[in-house]
C-alpha cells in the first residue's frame, strides 16, 4: 500500500475532498459550452481569448445562461474580475438611480487616455460643467440650422455623386468606407468649420481617420487584456500600444493645427470687426472661442482644452454616426421588403409635397421632410437595438453596492454593460429579438413606440444621454432617405460580414457593393422593350451592387 493510499484511508476527509474537486473540475471542464471554465491561475482568460474572434456574439451566449449578469473572473492578481450585465434593472440603477455612485472613474481615465480630460472622461464639476457648455452651444438653433444645412450639403455634394459615379462605372464600393468618409467631413465642418474633402473624387487617404480607427482598435484591447500587461506595453511602446502611440501623434498633429488655424481666424476676425453685428461663423470651435462658456477652472482658449474637446466631440460625430449607417444599409441588403415600405413612405412624402423626380437628378429631403417617416425611423432603431455603434460601456462602483439582480459590487469590481448583447436577450425584447421587425417600435395607431433608455441604450441613458442625439438622428434619416429612394444598393454576394474587435461596432472587412447599372438606362430598357425576359432582369440586379432608384 501507498503512502498515498495510507494516508487517504487515514483521512478521509481528504480522500473525500480530493475527489469531489476532479469531479467538480471535469464537470467544469466538460460545460466549456455553457459558461466559461474558471481556471486556476488563468482564471477565464482562456475562454475569453479562444473567442476572441466572435467576442460580442461570445458574450451574448454568456449573457442569455447566466440571466443577464455573469463575473467574469480574470487572472489571479490582475485586477481584471468583471460583473458583465444586460439586465435593464441593473442598467437603469448604474446609469439613473444610483448615477453619483459610478462616475467614469481613475481607471476609465487611464485606459481612454486619449481622450485627454474632454467630456467622455470628465467626472463630477469637470463634467457638469463641460456638458453644460456643450449643451449650450449644441442647442442653439443657430447651430441646429447649420448642421442640417451642411448634411443635406454633403448628400448632395459628397455621397450622392459617389455612388452616382459608382453607378456609371460599375465599380465597387466600400459603403463602410463611405459613411465614415461623410461623417468625417460633416464633422469637421461642424466641429471646425473646415470640409477635408474626404468624398472628393480621387477619395483621398485620411490620415486621422485611419489614426482614429487604430486607437479604438487599442482600446478595446485595453479592455482584454489585463491592466499591467498593457501598462507594460505602453511605457515601452511596443506590441499595440506602438499603434496606438503612433494614433496619438497623428490625431495630435491634426488637431492642434486646426486649432491653431481658427485661433488665428478669430483673433483676425476680432482686430478688422466693422460691423458690431457682423456674426462669427457657427462652427462649434469658433463658438468656443467666441463665447468662452465657462468650465470649471480650465481656461477655454487653452490649447489642452481645445484639443481634448475637439477629439471628443470628432469621436462622437465621426465613428458612431458612420458605424450606424453601415449597419442599417447591412439590413436594407438582407430585408427588401422593409426597404420597399421606407420607399413608399418617401414617395407618399414627395407626392404631399408635389415632387417628382426631375430630369434623372437625384431627390433629397430635408429634415422636416423626414418628421412623418415612422417606418424610416423604426427601421433605424431597429439597427440601432441590434448593432449599436458602442457595443458595450465601462463603469465601476466608488462606493460598495447590491445591484437589483442581488449582485455585489465594491470599488474593485469593473462593470461592462454590453448593449450588443441586451438587444438579443429574450427576457428583454421577446422571443423574436434576434429578428430585425421595425414594426416593434410601431403603436397599434401608426405612431412611434418608445422604450426606455436603459432598454434602448444607443444613446446612453440618464444624466449622460448623448447631447448630440436628435442631430445625429437626423443626419441618419436624411442620409438614408436619399440614398434609399435614389440607389438601390446590394452587397457582394459571399461578402463576409464580421464585427471589427474595436470600441466602436465597425465592420470587419468593411461592406462591399460591387457591380451598378445606371438609373435611366433601366428606365430607357423599360419604355422601349414591352417584354423583358425575367431572367435578365433578374440577372442584372444580381450583379448590381449599386443601382440608381428612378430606374
Amino acid at each position: 500500500m501507498t503512502n498515498l493510499a495510507k494516508l487517504a484511508l487515514a483521512y478521509p476527509e481528504i480522500l473525500l475532498s480530493v475527489t469531489c474537486f476532479l469531479l467538480l473540475f471535469l464537470r467544469l471542464g466538460r460545460r466549456g459550452s455553457n459558461l466559461p471554465t474558471n481556471w486556476p491561475l488563468l482564471g477565464m482568460l482562456p475562454a475569453l481569448l479562444s473567442s476572441l474572434y466572435r467576442y460580442h456574439d461570445w458574450v451574448t451566449d454568456i449573457l442569455r445562461k447566466s440571466g443577464c449578469t455573469f463575473l467574469f473572473n480574470g487572472p489571479w492578481f490582475s485586477g481584471m474580475n468583471i460583473l458583465v450585465t444586460s439586465d435593464p434593472a441593473n442598467i437603469n440603477h448604474i446609469f439613473n438611480s444610483n448615477f453619483a455612485n459610478y462616475p467614469k472613474g481613475e481607471e476609465f481615465l487611464e485606459m481612454f487616455d486619449i481622450l485627454g480630460d474632454g467630456i467622455f472622461n470628465a467626472d463630477h464639476d469637470s463634467w457638469k460643467s463641460q456638458r453644460k457648455a456643450a449643451h449650450a452651444l449644441i442647442s442653439d438653433h443657430k447651430f441646429r440650422r447649420f448642421v442640417a444645412a451642411t448634411s443635406r450639403d454633403m448628400v448632395e455634394r459628397g455621397l450622392v455623386p459617389v455612388l452616382s459615379r459608382a453607378a456609371e462605372e460599375r465599380s465597387a464600393v466600400d459603403l463602410q468606407d463611405l459613411f465614415l468618409r461623410f461623417t468625417f467631413d460633416a464633422t469637421c465642418k461642424q466641429v471646425f468649420g473646415v470640409n477635408p474633402g474626404c468624398l472628393s473624387p480621387s477619395l483621398p487617404v485620411v490620415p486621422f481617420a485611419r489614426a482614429m480607427d487604430d486607437a479604438e482598435e487599442v482600446l478595446f484591447s485595453r479592455h482584454v487584456l489585463p491592466r499591467s500587461w498593457w501598462n507594460l506595453l505602453r511605457r515601452f511602446r511596443i506590441g499595440e500600444e506602438r499603434k496606438m502611440a503612433l494614433a496619438w501623434e497623428a490625431i495630435d498633429y491634426f488637431i492642434e493645427n486646426q486649432v491653431e488655424k481658427k485661433m488665428e481666424e478669430v483673433s483676425k476676425f476680432r482686430e478688422h470687426k466693422a460691423d458690431p453685428d457682423e456674426e462669427m461663423a457657427t462652427d462649434l470651435l469658433t463658438s468656443y472661442l467666441d463665447r468662452r462658456p465657462a468650465v470649471g477652472d480650465v481656461a477655454v482658449e487653452s490649447k489642452k482644452f481645445l484639443r481634448d474637446t475637439t477629439v471628443n466631440l470628432m469621436l462622437a460625430g465621426r465613428d458612431t454616426t458612420g458605424s450606424a449607417l453601415t449597419w442599417f444599409f447591412w439590413m436594407m441588403s438582407q430585408h427588401p421588403d422593409v426597404e420597399h415600405k421606407i420607399l413608399e413612405e418617401l414617395g407618399a412624402i414627395l407626392v404631399k409635397k408635389q415632387e417628382t423626380c426631375n430630369r434623372g437628378n437625384p431627390v433629397l429631403f430635408n429634415a422636416e421632410d423626414l418628421t412623418s417617416a415612422v417606418y424610416l425611423h423604426a427601421a433605424l432603431y431597429e439597427s440601432l437595438r441590434l448593432f449599436p455603434p458602442v457595443p458595450q460601456e465601462h463603469k465601476a462602483a466608488v462606493q460598495p453596492d447590491v445591484l437589483p439582480s442581488g449582485d455585489r459590487v465594491d470599488p474593485k469590481t469593473k462593470i461592462i454593460v454590453s448593449l450588443y448583447a441586451m438587444g438579443r436577450i429574450e427576457g428583454v425584447w421577446g422571443k423574436d429579438c434576434r429578428e430585425f421587425k421595425p414594426e416593434r417600435w410601431i403603436s397599434e395607431r401608426g405612431r412611434l413606440r418608445h422604450e426606455p433608455s436603459y432598454k434602448f441604450l444607443s444613446f446612453n441613458s440618464g444624466p449622460r444621454t448623448c447631447l448630440g442625439k436628435d442631430m445625429a438622428f437626423t443626419q441618419m434619416k436624411v442620409v438614408a432617405a436619399a440614398l434609399i429612394y435614389n440607389f438601390r444598393i446590394r452587397v457582394v454576394e459571399g461578402h463576409v460580414v464580421a464585427p471589427k474587435l474595436s470600441i466602436i461596432l465597425h465592420m470587419a472587412h468593411g461592406l462591399m457593393s460591387s457591380g451598378v447599372i445606371k438609373r435611366h438606362t433601366l428606365r430607357h430598357m423599360f419604355k422601349s422593350s414591352g417584354v423583358i425576359k425575367r431572367h435578365t432582369l433578374r440577372h442584372m440586379f444580381k450583379s448590381s451592387g449599386v443601382i440608381k432608384r428612378h430606374t
